[in-house]
């Protein structure tokens, strides 16, 4: 089993296909040339979100996510990733997408950072979202 966990914190959340999900993950890092050692998933409030960008990174705005490298090794992935499943929530009612949907493109989205890939730019945004599609696309599990 892929060293992948989930947590909540300041919320409940019940994760569907944690297995389908950990092997989707892997397999996208071992497909761009990463080894998995552990990631972390983090499931909390936009509050508990706020705390953490305020905290860590200075900023004073709501997000979907933040992505803690924790690597030391080159090509070797670990890593804390945060979601704020009320910004899923908000998020997919204006996209006009499923929850669960939008939760797989954040879930995606962190592993990317890991992997490189920013969103600083027009350019690397768009990179990253094809990307994103692309992973989405290779999902073997019902959303």
């Amino acid at each position: 089993m892929p060293a992948i966990y989930f947590f909540e914190e300041d919320i409940t959340y019940k994760l569907t296909h944690k297995t389908g999900i950990r092997q989707w993950v892997s397999e996208t890092i071992k497909a761009e040339g990463y080894k998995l050692k552990e990631l972390n998933y983090i499931f909390c409030s936009d509050s508990y979100l706020l705390q953490i960008n305020q905290q860590y990174l200075d900023h004073d705005t709501y997000t979907d996510i933040i992505t803690f490298d924790n690597s030391e090794t080159e090509r070797v992935i670990t890593g804390d990733i945060f979601i704020s499943i009320d910004r899923i929530r908000e998020n997919a009612a204006k996209f006009k997408i499923t929850e669960i949907d939008e939760l797989h493109r954040v879930i995606i989205h962190g592993a990317l950072h890991l992997l490189g890939y920013t969103d600083k730019t027009p350019v690397t945004k768009q990179k990253m979202t094809q990307k994103e599609d692309f992973y989405l696309n290779l999902r073997g599990f019902n959303s």
